[in-house]
């Protein structure tokens, strides 16, 4: 069995390397959004706890990041805890709110990326709005990439919050609700999203099998290409990014032309 295991693992490599061997850099993505999914369905399958499975799942992000820097990426958005997750029973929400704490402060003691928060803040505990603001300031002065962390976020709500601040922004100018009415479009409602200065997704992907976006970057993805991974996030390998690599630069994006 353990040998089988090895050789497995030692095609994989290989064929890993070829795959990235026929990689067209200028092809890569250059804002990738991933939906890491599948942490406690792979903790249940090994046998472990749900805890063990968040854990796992969040050593796999720095590995992932390594293989986004070698592969030309700019931008990713990590989406590791939604607004709906903060609903779940406070016995899994506690230790899954550390060990994301744990990672933010992890990616920032790196020295590589920038980071930078993108959710709802009203809901998150005091504890972690700090560490969110002070893993943005340390960051801002690294030239890597720039990693949003989606944190208590909710694609509605983002619009939502958008459009409030489109309003307050209005009333701060003294402009009335028609004056606005006769203003507002796309662009203006973009700048005001959390990701208001960033390019796009051009790639979304999820783990885990699951094929549906659940409200991730909803306004952002309307001409993302979506590339749905059978593996779970804490299972996921170099070989299964660099096959999302390959299937987005063999794809023609039309952006409704």
């Amino acid at each position: 069995m353990k040998l089988r295991d090895n050789l497995r693992r030692l095609l994989v490599r290989v064929y890993a390397r070829r795959v990235e061997g026929h990689l067209d850099h200028a092809q890569v993505p250059k804002h990738i959004g991933v939906i890491v999914d599948g942490n406690r369905r792979w903790a249940k399958a090994a046998g472990g706890t749900t805890a063990e499975g968040h854990q796992a799942g969040a050593e796999k992000i720095e590995e992932f990041l390594g293989w986004c820097a070698e592969t030309d990426v700019e931008v990713v958005t990590l989406w590791l805890l939604s607004t709906d997750n903060l609903d779940r029973p406070q016995e899994e929400l506690v230790p899954l709110l550390g060990i994301i704490e744990g990672v933010v402060n992890s990616l920032a003691a790196d020295g590589r990326w920038r980071l930078h928060h993108v959710g709802a803040t009203d809901r998150l505990p005091d504890g972690m709005l700090r560490t969110l603001k002070e893993a943005e300031e340390a960051t801002a002065g690294n030239t890597g990439i720039l990693v949003n962390v989606a944190i208590g976020y909710g694609g509605r709500q983002e619009i939502v919050d958008a459009v409030r601040s489109v309003l307050q922004e209005a009333s701060e100018r003294g402009r009335t609700l028609g004056e606005v009415a006769e203003t507002l479009d796309v662009d203006l409602i973009g700048r005001h999203l959390y990701t208001g200065d960033q390019p796009d997704p051009d790639l979304v992907i999820r783990t885990s099998g699951e094929q549906r976006l659940s409200g991730f970057m909803l306004w952002q993805t309307a001409h993302s290409e979506y590339y749905f991974c059978e593996v779970f996030w804490p299972a996921f390998r170099k070989v299964d990014f660099l096959r999302a690599l390959r299937d987005y630069a063999a794809r023609h994006r039309r952006f409704g032309g």
